[in-house]
């Protein structure tokens, strides 16, 4: 038998458990980083460094969301607001409110507000927010009624397949322009009718979202 096989045969067994480690080890890695992002953490509302209300300022109060994320129209990020923006109310509201300390401390100091993030694309997804909203993506789309919401969380998963079923049907999804900040807007006449007016959104607007892979991973 010697003869037949040579010596090295005998590190075989070892040599096919290290690969599995190795293949387990990575295939492991792969999961848990794909199956359990931050982009799909549905809940995610860390605590803030102030307790800004949305669901009073944008619900009850009825400001619109362009008043704080200004750029959201014109740049590929929806920007946070500085103190300067909070402080065009709370220079006369609420100006001695210890809650509103960190505000306060960041306007005089120039520092900012060290609000935590809690929607975070991969940084392998490329995302353009003007482009959706110029578009008729509402905010609601993809960030839940934010106008409900004492504390903001994540509504959606924003997984790749949660991308996918609006580039694939954009008429569910897309509305007048006009309409993108209204998050209690719902087409009056049902879900058939928002089809087909979104189908005319779709070819007067010459609206074709990417599917291949190259249209978000650049």
């Amino acid at each position: 038998m010697s003869k037949l096989f040579p010596k090295s045969i005998n590190l075989l067994p070892f040599k096919l458990l290290a690969y599995a480690a190795v293949v387990g080890g990575v295939a492991t890695a792969g999961i848990t980083y794909y199956a359990t992002p931050s982009y799909a953490n549905v809940g995610y509302a860390p605590v803030q460094p102030v307790p800004f209300s949305h669901a009073l300022h944008a619900g009850q109060l009825g400001m619109d969301c362009r008043f704080c994320h200004s750029n959201v129209e014109k740049s590929g990020h929806a920007n946070i607001p500085t103190s300067q923006t909070c402080m065009n109310c709370h220079n006369q509201i609420k100006t001695d409110s210890p809650l509103l300390a960190p505000v306060r401390d960041s306007y005089a100091s120039g520092d900012p507000v060290p609000w935590v993030k809690i929607h975070i694309a991969p940084d392998y997804v490329y995302f353009n927010h003007s482009v959706h909203i110029a578009r008729g993506v509402s905010c609601v789309s993809c960030h839940g009624k934010v106008n409900e919401m004492d504390v903001v969380h994540q509504a959606k998963s924003l997984t790749m397949s949660f991308c996918l079923d609006c580039h694939r049907a954009p008429e569910k999804f897309i509305r007048d322009p006009k309409l993108v900040t209204n998050l209690d807007w719902k087409n009056p006449e049902g879900e058939k009718a928002q089809i087909e007016q979104g189908k005319k959104f779709v070819h007067n607007w010459n609206v074709k979202p990417p599917q291949s892979c190259s249209g978000c991973h650049r």
